[in-house]
């Protein structure tokens, strides 16, 4: 049993010292993954990686048992995207300004949709693929919200790396095909 793996098991039975000695072997990884989440992200983000560990840590300690490390990881990236949807939510929110639109612009002149816009549409596709596919689904919060190689993300899975690569290849094509089809038509058309 490694020393993670023990220490998620006492914070689980409420040892305080536990969840204390845990951050420190599991932050560095966890914030490489959450600077490279948020580097995906729009630039001036409210968030910041520590930030997002942090909030993501206290959302995953004491709350629910892990069955080894890579449960813990697939929780964190579980997090991770919880943690950024809601923050687009609240951006979106008509408080904000959400509701409220721009006159005066060409359509044609706009480049992209909002990196928030994109990020609720995966969020609702992806919940729709959990829904047909969980392991697949798992496979994309692993890669894409926590940042693991398709080796990683297999073996946190417990799947060999060529079915993890059957399962990404199915679950991109789903999620493009459903996103595609929850996207407003182009100006114009």
């Amino acid at each position: 049993m490694t020393d993670v793996t023990r220490l998620l098991e006492a914070a689980h039975r409420g040892d305080p010292k536990a969840a204390a000695d845990l951050l420190p072997l599991v932050y560095d990884e966890l914030r490489r993954l959450a600077a490279a989440r948020l580097a995906k992200e729009k630039p001036g983000h409210t968030l910041d990686p520590t930030a997002l560990v942090h909030e993501a840590f206290l959302r995953l300690v004491g709350g629910q048992q892990f069955d080894g490390r890579g449960h813990f990881y697939a929780a964190a990236a579980e997090a991770v995207r919880r943690i950024l949807v809601e923050s687009a939510r609240r951006k979106k929110a008509a408080r904000h300004g959400g509701h409220l639109r721009r006159d005066g612009r060409d359509p044609a002149d706009l480049a992209a949709p909002a990196p928030h816009d994109e990020l609720l549409a995966l969020h609702d596709a992806l919940d729709a693929l959990a829904a047909k596919h969980p392991e697949k689904a798992e496979l994309v919060k692993l890669r894409y919200f926590a940042g693991l190689s398709a080796d990683e993300a297999a073996a946190a899975l417990g799947i060999s790396p060529s079915t993890a690569d059957r399962h990404w290849t199915f679950a991109r094509a789903w999620l493009h095909r459903e996103i595609s089809r929850a996207a407003p038509p182009p100006p114009g058309t």
